[in-house]
């Protein structure tokens, strides 16, 4: 601790670094996360071990890898191709790590792993009690160390469906890392009603430090990460004693809140009057008034900006559709936009176009996402895209589904399709207009859907759905008469094409029905629905982790140890992919989808325009105490706006000089902050060398 304003400067470290403030290209570049490798191990019997790690999405294209076995170099040559390899001479009693490869230098390298038994990673949980299961799970670096952790809902066993009354017990969210520790529990509370249309809860690195935020609806009673009741803005004097649960179970009156939570200790961050305001709940208000459509909820996270990530929340999507737009910075939590389809001027047409599901594309290519109900979408400046008049449905899919197609497209089912019309249909994504439909031949409600790439021979996407009498190309040619199941896709198998994934069992389309690959020991989620905990690209290669539980305190993580001969960068760098996992455990729940085709034909994937938050720019070697200042120079390209990090050891500031090419000093300043960007300083968009010392603030003697 400082005493008074007595200091003395003690200089530990140097580093130089070239920055270049020209936005290329124009298109500004999207906050993602900085991941690290995402190494795995896996015996694959005898001595052989699989291994499997990230490629970043910004890595060179001529990054190159060596892979470790203790100390040993186990691979001959720099590893060029895919980011997956099999050790022969492997041995299940070491660790192995991978180093990536820049300009012929091995550069730093990874966290060291150790050898899975098998491809089944068990996670062993805290269970809030006998009478809960794990739910949907959502994901996010929440402590920094570039690992994904897991938020996990905890819902009871006596949840109810919106239609259905009845007291439900209460809904936890706990975080935990991959080894099973467990960072914090949060208790939401009685006064949040158990079900698979309430709880809705975001992760994502919002403000864009590097450590991931969780963000959900709460209400008087909820206790944050550290056990204390919600303490700010309208929470600080409510009444958490209050049980505002009527007698039938529903949720129709007391204050809501949304809050934002820190994702390390699941500390209350900031909460504020929840913007998708619940009011009188009336049939002429939400369409009923006992309390079923006023609850029906999902989230989404999206780059409305094209820059930095927001939340977004929705509230209604039968009679009435409401939705909030929120952003995470410097702190505070601000409404960037809000719409109510009832009470917003221009915005009737959205009235019943809603599905139980959310998601988020750039359909237009400006760079800013689109917020994607089902029968209707909003822009990013939250005006409307289109309503069709297609109505409510129960899936909806979106991606580069016809190649041969410009622009993406849109699959989806409708409940109340009757004879005669389009029981599912494909839409264009900016117009919403249909572009070919399947009829149905009496009144039928359409439950179930699928959009994925799994037949090689067929170009682009397959579709269907519980009311198709087969499985149909992207052109609405019908090119089998069977059909594989309507639940989820995953990547699993080498090549490009989708797997198929319905409870815990994982299939192959083998040109006219399917085949099983594999079949996981756990159960899956949801009832009928059986969907996954989750599954997104946790860990390894571009291939997709699967996760379901045992009913109680246990999870499995699933990866796959087949090989592949395909070099892909993290599925999770890809914006409309992770914006799809955030959504991922919305309501009925709904596969993540790219945003390009990848399959047989594609071009090569294109790179992703995005920077990494709180990336570091790492020292190396590391300085401590009172060496010499060495001078250490990497080379970085970031937008003119985009965050500079400066890793050092025991830092409590820089001293930060900026320099022209031509080694005239700009500005001088002192940054008390590890993080700052230059625009902050006033300066021109240009080309400059920035150097930073370290510099620790000591009490005088």
């Amino acid at each position: 601790m400082m005493r008074g304003h007595d200091m003395i400067l003690k200089r530990v470290a140097g580093i130089a670094l070239l920055i270049s403030t020209l936005i290329l290209p124009l298109m500004a570049q999207r906050q993602m996360e900085a991941l690290d490798r995402g190494l795995v191990a896996v015996s694959t019997g005898g001595n052989k071990v699989f291994l499997s790690w990230r490629l970043l999405g910004t890595d060179a294209g001529t990054t190159a890898f060596n892979i470790y076995r203790g100390t040993s170099k186990v691979n001959a040559a720099p590893i060029t191709g895919a980011t997956n390899y099999t050790d022969s001479s492997g041995s299940t009693s070491t660790t192995y790590t991978v180093q990536a490869i820049v300009d012929g230098t091995e550069q730093e390298s990874s966290k060291a792993v150790s050898v899975w038994a098998n491809n089944c990673l068990t996670i062993n949980l805290q269970s809030p009690g006998s009478i809960y299961a794990p739910n949907d799970i959502n994901v996010g670096d929440l402590d920094g160390d570039g690992e994904y952790e897991l938020v996990v809902k905890y819902e009871p066993n006596n949840t109810k469906d919106n239609s259905q009354s009845g007291v439900v017990d209460k809904v936890y969210l706990h975080a935990y890392k991959l080894n099973g520790k467990c960072l914090w529990k949060i208790d939401l509370g009685i006064n949040i009603r158990g079900g698979a249309h309430y709880t809705q809860h975001q992760v994502y690195d919002y403000d864009g430090d590097g450590f991931a935020e969780v963000a959900c609806k709460t209400a008087p009673g909820t206790k944050d990460g550290t056990g204390a009741y919600l303490k700010m803005g309208p929470a600080a004097n409510d009444n958490d004693a209050a049980d505002y649960r009527n007698e039938g179970g529903y949720i129709l009156t007391g204050p809501e809140y949304l809050t934002v939570f820190n994702g390390m200790t699941g500390a209350e961050m900031a909460t504020v009057e929840y913007a998708n305001p619940r009011g009188s709940v009336t049939k002429t208000t939400w369409g009923d008034d006992y309390g079923n459509r006023v609850d029906r909820y999902n989230a989404t996270t999206a780059w409305l900006d094209g820059k930095r990530p927001s939340m977004i929340f929705q509230r209604g999507y039968y009679y009435r559709l409401t939705c909030a737009a929120w952003d995470w910075r410097d702190g505070k939590l601000t409404k960037r936009w809000f719409i109510d389809s009832r009470n917003t001027s221009g915005y009737s047409s959205m009235n019943d176009q809603g599905n139980h599901s959310i998601m988020t594309a750039d359909v237009d290519s400006d760079g800013k996402d689109e917020i994607f109900f089902g029968a209707s979408a909003l822009n990013d400046d939250g005006k409307l895209l289109f309503a069709n008049g297609m109505g409510h449905g129960d899936a909806n899919h979106i991606g580069d589904m016809d190649p041969s197609r410009a622009g993406l497209e849109l699959w989806l089912v409708r409940e109340g399709a009757t004879a005669g019309s389009a029981g599912s249909y494909m839409a264009d994504a900016i117009t919403g207009k249909t572009i070919w439909q399947h009829n149905v031949t009496e009144k039928t409600d359409v439950g179930r859907g699928m959009a994925a790439d799994i037949d090689a021979s067929s170009a682009g996407y397959e579709m269907w759905s519980s009311a198709t009498d087969g499985t149909y190309s992207c052109k609405g040619t019908k090119i089998s008469s069977n059909k594989g199941s309507c639940n989820f896709r995953l990547y699993w198998d080498g090549d490009l094409q989708d797997e198929l994934l319905d409870g815990n069992k994982i299939d192959k389309w083998n040109g006219n029905g399917t085949t099983r690959l594999f079949t996981a020991n756990g159960n899956s989620c949801n009832g009928t629905k059986a969907t996954p905990n989750i599954t997104a690209d946790i860990l390894g290669d571009w291939r997709e982790e699967l996760i379901l539980h045992d009913g109680a305190s246990k999870l499995y993580l699933y990866t796959t140890t087949i090989p592949t001969t395909h070099r892909l960068y993290t599925l999770m760098h890809d914006p409309q992919y992770r914006a799809g996992v955030a959504s991922e455990q919305s309501s009925y729940n709904q596969p993540p989808h790219l945003g390009f085709f990848l399959g047989n034909g594609a071009d090569k994937t294109p790179k992703p325009n995005i920077y990494l938050a709180g990336a570091p720019v790492h020292v190396s070697p590391a300085i401590n105490g009172a060496h010499p200042i060495r001078k250490l120079t990497t080379t970085k390209t970031v937008a003119f706006n985009h965050p500079v990090t400066l890793r050092m050891t025991e830092h409590s500031g820089a001293e930060v000089a900026i320099y022209n090419l031509s080694g005239t000093l700009v500005k001088k300043v002192t940054v008390r902050n590890a993080q700052f960007t230059l625009s902050e300083f006033g300066i021109a968009n240009g080309v400059y060398v920035v150097k930073a010392q370290q510099i620790i603030l000591n009490d005088a003697p």
